[in-house]
């Protein structure tokens, strides 16, 4: 007779409190399905609350378990709400993904960069992830620790003379992830970040509408030969905030199909 050991498969996230910002489409919806499914019970936040019932109705009748709150990452107060929301559903914060930002309004070169555009650069897609990370951090103390994704670019990298402000923005939450991550580790909180890619969102198909052939010289730049989908990057975020990935901290991962190789 041979001796067997059931292993029962569990999701990746079961157990877990997550709030998503961001998550009323593309990538942040992407992420607010998988993570459902892999056993998270998400908190989901952006500023389109319509779209976000929506989402949490799918997610709840497929057998998940999802909220919304109302989530304007210009504006600090309301950031600072939303970790609260999250405390008062749950009592508790295991993970977060900052995956919320905003487009650069007129691509182009860097001297024609309206001060404007990098103003709402340096407010939505850094200085929100600032106060956002601190606030999470501030309740996952409360319960031994937990981990932060902060959802960052490929073009953060280099040179990026197409999206300057944008660039910028995101080498700034660079470092400050990476920051974060020295900074939190005695107290148990994990800081991570990846770097997407051209992903098949909405924001990218606007830039191919500003400059015609972006997609295809993306495409043509990247080794796979095609953009993500939002759910492949959600999958490089969810692995970053599960117990899987918990010797891994201060890493921005490339999720990209090889571009910045």
């Amino acid at each position: 007779m041979t001796d067997t050991t059931s292993i029962q498969s569990i999701g990746l996230l079961t157990g877990k409190v997550v709030l998503i910002t961001g998550a009323s489409r593309g990538i942040g919806a992407a992420a607010g399905r998988l993570f459902a499914r892999e056993g998270a019970s998400v908190v989901l936040a952006a500023r389109s609350r319509d779209a976000l019932g929506r989402l949490v109705g799918e997610i709840r009748d497929a057998g998940g378990s999802a909220d919304a709150v109302g989530l304007d990452l210009a504006d600090p107060a309301s950031i600072e709400a939303a970790v609260a929301a999250v405390d008062d559903l749950h009592g508790r914060l295991d993970g977060a993904f900052n995956n919320g930002g905003v487009n650069q309004r007129k691509p182009g070169p860097l001297d024609g960069t309206i001060e404007d555009d990098l103003d709402e650069q340096l407010l939505v897609n850094f200085r929100s992830h600032w106060i956002a990370m601190n606030a999470q951090a501030a309740l996952m103390r409360r319960h031994g620790g937990g981990a932060i994704v902060n959802n960052s670019s490929v073009g953060s990298w280099r040179a990026n003379p197409y999206l300057p402000a944008y660039g910028a923005a995101k080498r700034a939450l660079n470092s400050i992830t990476e920051t974060a991550a020295v900074t939190w580790a005695p107290q148990g909180i994990r800081v991570n970040g990846i770097a997407p890619g051209g992903t098949d969102t909405d924001i990218m198909a606007k830039w191919d509408e500003a400059a015609p052939g972006l997609i295809d010289g993306n495409n043509a730049a990247t080794p796979l030969g095609r953009m993500a989908e939002p759910r492949e990057i959600a999958e490089a975020a969810a692995w970053l905030l599960s117990d899987r990935a918990s010797f891994v901290t201060g890493a921005i991962l490339p999720v990209d199909g090889g571009n910045a190789a």
